[in-house]
C-alpha cells in the first residue's frame, strides 16, 4: 500500500498527501470517492436494460427498422458438432470430410455453413438497441459535461488547467462527472460478453480498461481539470459515433 501511494511517484516535489486533505471548506479527490462506481455500473446495466426494452425497441418499430429473413440450417448432428467444437469456416479437405459422414453433398455442406453461420449473427433490432443506448449516453454526458466546464477559466485558458496543481480542490459536478463516466464504463465492460461480439471484441475490451485505468489514476493524482476537459472532448464525438 505505502509503495503503491509512494508520494514521489504521485506528487510534485515539496508536496505530501497531508496537502490534500479536506480542510478549510475545500475538497480535493481521495480513492475512496470511486468506490461508489461499481454498484452505480450495475445501476447502469438496469437502466439499459429499461431503455433498450421501453425506449429503443418501440424506436425501432416506429424508424422501421426491420430483420432480414434468414434461411435456417437443417438439423444435422454431424455437422453441428463439427461447427460447434472445431471451427465455423471448414476448409475444404473438412468440408469433403464432412460430407462423406454426414451424407451430404459438398454443396450441401458449404450451404449448411452457411447458414449456419447466419443463424448466429446478431440481429438487427440488438445492434440497434445498443447504438442507442450508448448514443443516448454520449449525448446527455457531453452535454452535462460542457455544463460542468463551461464557466470554468480553464475551459478557455488552458494554463489555467496547471495552476496551483496539484493543491487544486473540487466542486461537486466535477465528481459527479467522474462518477457517472467512470460507471458507465465500468457497465461496458461487464456488458461486453453479452453484447454484439464484433472483429475488435479484444480491442474493445482493453479500451474499455484502458478508459477505466487513465479515469481512475487521472482522479488520484488530482488531474481533475484536464479529465474533465478530455472527456467532454471523447463525448463530443463517440455520440456521432454511434
Amino acid at each position: 500500500y505505502s509503495y503503491f501511494w509512494w508520494e514521489r511517484l504521485w506528487l510534485p516535489e515539496n508536496v505530501t498527501w497531508a496537502d490534500l486533505e479536506d480542510r478549510d471548506g475545500r475538497v480535493y479527490a481521495k480513492a475512496s470517492d470511486l468506490y461508489i462506481t461499481l454498484p452505480l455500473a450495475f445501476l447502469f446495466l438496469v437502466v439499459r436494460h429499461l431503455f433498450e426494452t421501453y425506449v429503443a425497441t418501440p424506436l425501432a418499430g416506429l424508424l422501421n427498422v426491420k430483420e432480414k429473413i434468414r434461411l435456417k440450417a437443417t438439423p444435422n448432428a454431424v455437422l453441428e458438432k463439427f461447427y460447434a467444437a472445431t471451427t465455423k469456416h471448414p476448409k475444404q479437405a473438412d468440408v469433403e470430410m464432412l460430407s462423406k459422414k454426414s451424407g451430404c453433398t459438398v454443396r450441401q455442406v458449404e450451404r449448411w455453413f452457411r447458414r449456419r453461420r447466419n443463424q448466429d449473427r446478431p440481429s438487427l433490432l440488438k445492434k440497434f438497441r445498443e447504438a442507442s443506448w450508448r448514443f443516448t449516453f454520449y449525448l446527455i454526458a457531453f452535454i452535462a459535461g460542457m455544463a460542468v466546464i463551461v464557466d470554468k477559466p480553464w475551459f478557455y485558458d488552458l494554463r489555467e488547467v496547471w495552476k496551483g496543481y496539484p493543491i487544486q480542490s473540487m466542486v461537486p459536478s466535477q465528481y459527479w462527472y467522474y462518477t457517472i463516466e467512470l460507471s458507465f464504463y465500468w457497465s461496458l465492460l461487464f456488458s461486453i460478453a453479452s453484447d454484439v461480439k464484433r472483429k475488435d471484441f479484444k480491442e474493445q475490451i482493453i479500451h474499455h480498461v484502458a478508459t477505466i485505468i487513465l479515469i481512475s489514476f487521472s482522479w488520484f493524482a488530482n488531474y481533475i481539470r484536464a479529465g474533465t476537459l478530455i472527456m467532454a472532448l471523447h463525448d463530443s464525438s463517440d455520440y456521432l459515433l454511434e
